[in-house]
């Protein structure tokens, strides 16, 4: 294990995230319009990417029969058998196919085998819906092996009929496209065992191939690895099997919230690697949380800008571009970005020396250099500018704030994929979704318009580039108030403070800048389940500091230490033959324990519980139930409390308070039959003072 020094190295496994038959279903179901489209089971195994289908109005049903009439069904990248086509058309189902070309192209190829009458062996798991739908396709000799084992066993199962046809006809052998090769040439290497004869196609997508290599080989190099991808994705599971043999701090996940971050900040260099259906997103929400724990490193920003650039298909607003002049006109300079579009350069964008013209300062071939206004500026060109070149002097404010590291201010201007831009006069910078804030950020809208104060954390003028974070100013700031606050406060103070979120183990409060933690054992005087049972987020109240330790950044809090414990102030609040309400919190064969405050329980022998002989304290009494009790006695050197409840009533008022409850109980609800006096109750429990310690 190796403990981090400040800086953290991420590597990202080449291939990660989205494959082309991937990328190919969910750009195709997009497309799909109409009131009644459906998934039969998801488009792909990733919950995010379902979630957002459904946002778009794309449903999910788990069969075809569930599919409204006239339903547009889009069959998922992983296939579907050749009956599913045919249930759709007796049904009146629209189909739209969006199955990956490469398992497209299995089905056809196990079609064929099994017209030529070819048993067919597919190497997968067997309940993966690739492999369904494939073995689907591969008629009545159709069988399916995950392991040399299962190979084995197959071939030891076969009956007679069965045994035949592998004996005169070659085995067809393909494979589940996200099968790991190792298996694959498990299965082989038995069947040779065996002497099968066989015909074998390798369909194993290069792609999986080469992103389990990625896998391999990143996992080998690295303290920690993540891999990211939904617990239902075979591909992904697969990936991380392969890192945890090579890697043993191995952690899967299926988004940022997932994250081990107590474990992984042991680690200085970590790996991330992401499955076939993970998408992006979720891997620059992993990769930005893991880089940009210290925003001075060197590897993380400049790899996700590169990321950032394969995104875009145009430049966008702001950018400088570098590109080669196509043409001088009258009035506009056509310039050649190497995109799909050309650069038009207005001649008011230009600032042009007195007398001279566009002829006069460009000429075809030329290397030049611009800003973007807008990346279509409705004729189908991307209008350019030359004076906005003079914004060069914003560039040097921003390097110097990166040098010095001190704070500028920022308007955010727009949303984009995995955070916003921001503006810094005329030079516009992004800040990733992670460097918003200092909480979990989802939706980025709620910053829109906002002025923010950042920490530029790099810069790349020519680019025209620059990241900035908010999140680094929050924290510098957090610190500067933390540090405050620890030369404040010390153990023993009482302090205000906010409740901010709740566990099941206490509350978390905020004492001016820094939370605390005011744990259940520390809230009550009595027994709390839930903290939830006496505080509320936002609520102010007043704690005690228990310890603080300043190398961890904890603190402990104490609600109960405000007040006064019960036993302590006992004479001033309680006397004996008191007639005081509280409240059933246990009950006992012998008798019941009353609450009379949190931290100051009584007991009510089953003796004292009626006028009349009880057998059952239950038929009597419910835990939460109020009463109101006597005090009988109070033991202060043994803490405990002698209490009645015949006592605050005479015979006939209780007989009158039971005539009066079972008037208004429910009428189907049967009274309970008195036993016979004989039968009544066991022998008197012991008093009071005489029940177990442990039951108060």
């Amino acid at each position: 294990m190796s403990k981090t020094d400040g800086k953290r190295e991420v590597i990202l496994s080449p291939h990660s995230g989205f494959c082309f038959g991937v990328k190919r279903a969910i750009n195709i179901a997009e497309e799909v319009k109409g009131d009644k489209v459906f998934t039969c089971g998801p488009l792909i195994h990733n919950k995010r990417v379902t979630e957002d289908l459904r946002q778009k109005g794309i449903g999910q049903v788990s069969r075809l029969a569930e599919a409204p009439e006239g339903a547009t069904i889009i069959i998922r990248s992983h296939g579907e058998p050749r009956a599913f086509y045919e249930d759709a058309a007796a049904y009146g189902l629209t189909l739209v196919d969006a199955t990956c070309p490469f398992v497209s192209r299995i089905h056809n190829l196990v079609s064929e085998a099994s017209e030529k009458g070819m048993p067919v062996l597919i190497v997968g798991s067997p309940d993966h819906p690739e492999v369904t739908a494939t073995k689907g396709w591969a008629g009545e000799h159709a069988y399916v092996a995950s392991s040399g084992e299962e190979a084995a066993g197959i071939l030891r199962q076969l009956s007679e009929e069965e045994a035949a046809v592998f004996k005169n006809r070659h085995l067809f052998v393909v494979a589940q496209t996200t099968i790991r090769k190792e298996v694959f040439d498990e299965v082989l290497a038995v069947l040779e065992e065996q002497g099968i004869p066989c015909e074998v196609q390798n369909t194993i997508c290069n792609a999986t191939a080469e992103r389990q290599q990625g896998c391999r080989e990143t996992a080998s190099k690295v303290d920690a690895m993540i891999v990211i991808g939904d617990q239902k994705s075979s591909n992904s599971r697969k990936l991380y099997e392969i890192a945890k043999s090579r890697c043993k701090n191995t952690y899967f996940v299926e988004k940022v919230d997932d994250l081990a971050l107590k474990q992984l900040d042991e680690y200085n260099k970590i790996g991330i690697a992401a499955g076939a259906s993970t998408p992006e997103i979720a891997i620059q929400e992993v990769f930005l949380n893991m880089s940009e724990k210290t925003l001075e490193q060197e590897m993380s920003m400049q790899d996700f800008m590169d990321e950032i650039d394969k995104q875009l298909r145009l430049p966008r607003s702001g950018e400088l571009v570098d590109g080669k002049v196509l043409e001088v006109r009258e009035k506009e300079v056509i310039v050649n970005l190497n995109v799909k579009k050309d650069g038009v350069i207005p001649i008011n964008e230009i600032n042009l020396e007195e007398g001279k013209t566009l002829a006069d300062m460009f000429h075809e071939g030329d290397d030049i250099q611009a800003k973007v206004l807008k990346n279509d500026d409705g004729d189908g060109n991307i209008l350019l500018s030359r004076k906005k070149l003079e914004v060069g002097v914003h560039w040097q404010e921003i390097n110097q704030a990166l040098e010095d590291k001190s704070v500028i201010e920022v308007e955010v201007v727009r949303q984009v994929n995995g955070g916003v831009i921001a503006a810094y006069k005329e030079v516009s910078g992004f800040i990733p979704l992670s460097q918003l804030s200092d909480r979990y950020v989802e939706d980025s809208s709620e910053f829109l318009g906002q002025t923010l104060q950042v920490k530029v954390s790099r810069v790349d003028p020519r680019r025209g580039k620059a990241v900035f974070s908010h999140k680094a100013f929050l924290n510098e700031e957090r610190q500067k108030a933390m540090k405050e606050i620890w030369e404040k406060i010390q153990v023993g103070d009482i302090v205000e403070g906010t409740v901010m979120r709740f566990t099941d183990y206490g509350a978390f409060v905020d004492i001016g800048g820094i939370d605390g933690l005011l744990h259940i054992s520390e809230i009550s005087w009595g027994k709390l389940k839930h903290p939830q049972e006496v505080l509320s987020v936002g609520q102010k109240i007043k704690v005690k500091v228990l310890s603080m330790s300043a190398e961890k950044g904890k603190i402990s809090l104490g609600l109960k230490q405000t007040i006064p414990e019960p036993w302590s102030v006992i004479d001033e609040n309680y006397a004996v033959g008191d007639i005081v309400e509280g409240k059933v919190v246990q009950i006992k064969e012998y008798g019941c324990f009353v609450e009379l405050e949190p931290g100051l329980d009584g007991l009510v022998h089953i003796s004292e519980v009626s006028h009349k002989r009880v057998a059952n304290i239950n038929d009597e009494l419910s835990v939460g139930e109020k009463v109101n009790t006597k005090i009988l006695e109070i033991d202060k050197e043994r803490r405990r409390i002698s209490l009645s409840i015949k006592e605050t009533m005479t015979a006939e008022e209780e007989e009158a308070m039971k005539a009066a409850k079972a008037d208004e109980a429910p009428a189907e609800e049967a009274p309970v039959e008195e036993a016979p006096a004989e039968e009544a109750a066991p022998a008197e429990e012991p008093a009071a003072e005489e029940a177990p310690a442990e039951e108060e």
